[in-house]
């Protein structure tokens, strides 16, 4: 599957999956999985509770390596497929489920589509998966993906490989960074600022904005202002959607149970 990506993609279907953002209410979040990061369950608790606050119904498609088979419906009834964890987070174990919507141009940018129908509650998607899956389920989009690291030097290395396919393969440009470390680490601001740097002197890429998450924090804990402030940028500005009528003063509901 990763030849197909080798060739160059019509413009066409670059249009096709531009509009389909564009005509969705739904936000589509690519959140890059990292199988270095030892707490990336937490990481997606902590997005899942950020849009939560501004009233928003989250699902979260898990399509990393190391996430959960999907359920055999899945072939016939996506819908069948998702759990609910929360009043506003639903769950879909998609690993290996984009690539069964692949295209003749290598695209499965119509994964996106059959997974907002299956979860009409949903007003944002957060779609962790391998930087292969992204490539194809996002090619030549305006979508910026949430890159995964934390302070330890072989995640952030795969961070910047998942960065440096993203941009030459698909065409993304523009990266944010969320990264999992003790508020007291010596070396967190420091890494983001060499992703930054690397990112825009060899790829000509832009990290936008960078986060740090507590490994221990808990994810019914309110957000921090950063997190916060994020998540209101992404529901405002991610191609393809919408921002929720409860805003900033939408209830949050607890989660009732932990993504793994």
């Amino acid at each position: 599957m990763h030849d197909a990506l080798d060739s160059s993609f019509p413009a066409d279907q670059a249009h096709g999956l531009r509009q389909m953002f564009a005509h969705n209410r739904v936000r589509f979040v690519p959140v890059v999985a990292n199988p270095h990061v030892a707490f990336g369950g937490v990481m997606l608790e902590r997005l899942c509770t950020a849009f939560g606050e501004q009233g928003a119904h989250v699902l979260v498609i898990d399509a990393g390596d190391r996430s959960p088979a999907p359920k055999e419906m899945a072939a016939l009834e996506l819908s069948e497929c998702i759990e609910t964890l929360s009043p506003q987070v639903s769950y879909l174990a998609a690993r290996g489920l984009p690539v069964r919507y692949v295209d003749a141009q290598g695209s499965t940018a119509s994964f996106l589509q059959a997974a907002a129908d299956a979860a009409p509650q949903a007003d944002v998607v957060i779609v962790h998966a391998t930087e292969s899956d992204l490539c194809r389920l996002f090619v030549r989009s305006e979508a910026r993906p949430l890159l995964l690291a934390d302070d330890r030097p072989s995640s952030v290395t795969h961070a910047y490989a998942a960065m440096k396919l993203l941009n030459q393969r698909a065409g993304l440009v523009v990266f944010d960074l969320l990264l999992c470390a003790s508020p007291s680490s010596p070396r967190a601001e420091r890494i983001a600022m060499q992703l930054a740097t690397c990112a825009d002197d060899f790829l000509g890429a832009v990290l936008r904005d960078w986060l740090q998450i507590d490994p221990a924090s808990d994810a019914r804990e309110a957000p921090t202002s950063a997190l916060r402030r994020w998540a209101r940028d992404a529901l405002v500005h991610t191609p393809g959607g919408y921002l929720p009528t409860a805003g900033l003063y939408g209830a949050q509901a607890p989660q009732q149970q932990a993504l793994n």
